[in-house]
């Protein structure tokens, strides 16, 4: 079932979080914040509107690091029901589709609960101060890409807030499937 998450709350603050990364690693999100900023996704390997950006979403936060705007991707799916979505399968989704940031699992959800996340894909970028400053779509593409020029929504204003610390005041909001909550979660 498609979701969409509201507009963004310019200025709320990023909840800290530690969590196990596919690279065998455990991350905190004070240690993965880039000079000018970080992107936090909420994504999955089996959302077909997940599967339809990944290489436009990889390759947009290629560009964001080489401004200073960090990336990391957390799965905060419900494994048991979904197990497309383990974590063995997030190994291979993130190699396979050549991740060039931390995926990281949120078993307990509470990061997901944290964040208020709705949906897969949801993004919440913040400023070097952990301001968030951008909670929209990555562009007008949804399972499909978008057509030929348009306008690279999540990229342009992750180069805004790299720049000037704060986001567009227009953002359109993402759409995606929802989060899959554990029943007793």
């Amino acid at each position: 079932m498609a979701a969409t998450p509201p507009v963004c709350d310019f200025g709320w603050k990023a909840p800290a979080f530690e969590l196990p990364g596919v690279d065998g690693s455990t991350h905190r999100l004070a240690d993965l914040v880039g000079p000018k900023g970080v992107l936090v996704m909420f994504i999955c390997n089996h959302c077909p509107y997940v599967r339809g950006i990944t290489d436009r979403l990889t390759a947009d936060c290629a560009a964001l690091a080489g401004i200073g705007v960090s990336s990391v991707a957390i799965c905060s799916n419900d494994a048991v029901n979904y197990p497309d979505d383990s974590f063995e399968n997030m190994k291979l989704f993130a190699k396979q589709r050549g991740f060039g940031f931390p995926y990281l699992q949120d078993e307990s959800q509470a990061v997901a609960k944290a964040y208020n996340a709705v949906c897969t894909p949801d993004f919440f970028g913040f400023n070097a101060d952990l301001e968030l400053q951008y909670r929209g779509r990555l562009d007008e593409g949804r399972t499909a890409p978008p057509p030929a020029g348009a306008r690279r929504d999540l990229l342009e204003a992750m180069r805004q807030v790299a720049e000037t610390g704060h986001g567009p005041a227009d953002q359109i909001s993402s759409v995606g499937c929802s989060i899959k909550w554990r029943a007793n979660a």
